[in-house]
């Protein structure tokens, strides 16, 4: 009867702490970690959804900020489909704070981009142009102050495989050319992430951020905490070179049904946040 009676208080006081613990979690005042950084979403994780979907599962998580992707903007799209567009996004409580990656395989392409990118009032986008395209993107860079973040593939045989390549081709970071850092591609190839991010900072535009299985080209999306990368160094590298762009999750795993990941994921990228100086 005793060992009865001390597990009824135990569940009673147990109640009782989840009825206060919600209400008591809503009165946390002082900064987080995770507010130290703009914590997004790439539009490549939600590539099965329209954009209604989207927002609902970014406001779902409390993020604020995403990439858009052409399937939800077309490259012909109106100034006023732009506006309305983002007005949706606006009364989400969302913005698309960047457009892309978009790819560019002719002058004809990068002179239709910049035009696109121009019409949504952005002044960067993510890119992957063609190698003897990068004088001619550089140009246009000049002419319009819009500057290009360019995408990182890793080892997988695409252009732009690694940060390095980007300062290789560009050479000068003053140019308004460099990376969108694609951190699981720069793993994948073999790179230390975080001292990639220290050694590069300059360079660094935009970050898509996810785990994966492995340091090889066998390395698959995981979700965050789950696969091998190091965040906890990771995020004191992004600390160290002071970043103020965007941290995206870009999560290719589970393409028809990638919501649960992702909250997994960015629910651990902030309790690394929080929990790291």
């Amino acid at each position: 009867m005793k060992t009865k009676n001390n597990l009824k208080g135990i569940a009673l006081v147990a109640a009782a702490m989840i009825s206060v613990l919600p209400s008591f979690a809503q009165t946390i005042k002082e900064p987080r970690g995770s507010d130290d950084f703009k914590i997004g979403v790439a539009g490549f994780s939600y590539r099965k959804y329209d954009i209604d979907q989207t927002l609902a599962f970014l406001k779902s998580m409390d993020v604020k900020y995403f990439s858009v992707k052409d399937w939800w903007l077309p490259l012909n799209s109106t100034k006023e489909q732009m506006d309305v567009f983002k007005a949706k996004c606006a009364e989400a409580g969302v913005e698309g704070y960047i457009l892309g990656p978009i790819y560019m395989n002719s002058k004809e392409a990068v002179d239709n981009t910049f035009e696109y990118v121009k019409r949504y009032g952005s002044d960067m986008f993510i890119g992957v142009p063609n190698y003897e395209l990068l004088d001619y993107v550089i140009e246009k860079v000049k002419e319009t102050g819009i500057r290009v973040a360019i995408h990182t593939h890793g080892p997988d045989g695409a252009a732009f495989p690694d940060i390095r390549t980007v300062v290789e081709k560009v050479k000068d970071p003053s140019l308004g050319v460099g990376c969108c850092m694609d951190l699981g591609h720069t793993y994948r190839s073999g790179y230390d992430v975080a001292k990639d991010i220290r050694k590069y900072g300059k360079w660094i535009y935009d970050i898509h951020i996810k785990d994966e299985t492995d340091a090889s080209k066998a390395g698959k999306t995981w979700e965050m905490g789950r696969g091998k990368i190091d965040f906890v160094q990771v995020v004191k590298a992004l600390r160290k070179i002071h970043y103020k762009g965007v941290v995206s999750l870009e999560f290719e795993k589970n393409g028809d049904n990638p919501h649960p990941g992702v909250a997994e994921s960015i629910g651990y990228l902030r309790g690394v946040l929080d929990a790291t100086e």
